[in-house]
């Protein structure tokens, strides 16, 4: 077996990740706050950001730690279509789950069908990366260790949507954010952890792109669209929100006589 490390760049990667993890979940939980003060195109667009953001923050989370990722006898490579292949099912699954939450007529189902879907498919975008990597040797997993992986992005996802809908406050969401970003980070970790590798040396060229070529350039990328995403949510004004707090405050007033 050859021997992996999942930190070959020290706390860089791991500490990266995580802030990757809660700024796409802190950026996606605000903008769902502000779907749900909203109605008609308004809220449809704040949640395409919400389902964006929070989908882009776990891919990054996902490969910005596969660059600290390194196996003892063998160079790893990327399968570039299939790297893609697995942001395009992080936005989708998660699209589905935030739409779900804020169309849900039926909150509680919705929360349940969101979390579950949300959960599965960041759980396939996980293993679908993995899937990616290319290396001289055989991959295996502990299935033990990838259903416990499968269970943390499930819960995960459902705590996620649960704080998006009962959350309003920007303290609250920090801390939500911040939870949020520990638990897709123990996911991905739970699944690393359940990788096992039987190198089988070769003087071959693997096929696909280096970390540094391909993922390091896209993860930068992504990230940088986090930021200036935030700062633009940061920046837009709540109109939705003041108006729908304005409405609650304002007294009920008796009608003329």
């Amino acid at each position: 077996m050859g021997h992996l490390d999942h930190a070959a760049l020290g706390w860089l990667t791991p500490a990266l990740s995580y802030a990757m993890a809660c700024t796409g979940a802190a950026l996606g939980l605000r903008c769902t706050v502000r779907a749900l003060a909203a109605t008609g195109r308004s809220r449809r667009n704040w949640l395409l950001t919400a389902a964006s953001a929070i989908g882009t923050g776990i891919w990054t989370m996902h490969f910005v730690a596969m660059l600290g990722f390194r196996v003892a006898g063998t160079d790893i490579r990327y399968d570039v279509p299939l790297t893609l292949a697995s942001l395009l099912v992080a936005m989708l699954v998660v699209c589905a789950g935030v739409f779900a939450v804020g169309y849900g007529r039926d909150r509680g189902r919705a929360l349940l069908l969101g979390g579950l879907t949300t959960g599965l498919g960041v759980a396939s975008m996980h293993y679908l990366g993995m899937a990616a990597v290319r290396l001289h040797g055989d991959v295996g997993y502990d299935p033990t260790r990838v259903a416990l992986s499968v269970v943390i992005a499930v819960v995960a996802a459902t705590a996620a949507l649960w704080a998006a809908l009962n959350i309003r406050s920007p303290l609250a969401v920090t801390l939500a954010s911040l939870l949020m970003g520990a638990a897709v980070s123990s996911m991905h970790y739970t699944g690393m952890f359940a990788v096992s590798v039987r190198v089988t040396p070769s003087g071959e060229a693997l096929p696909g792109a280096t970390a540094m070529q391909f993922v390091f350039p896209l993860a930068v990328g992504l990230g940088s669209y986090l930021f200036l995403t935030s700062a633009f949510v940061a920046l837009s004004p709540a109109t939705g929100e003041r108006e729908a707090s304005a409405s609650a405050q304002q007294p009920v007033q008796s009608p003329a006589r």
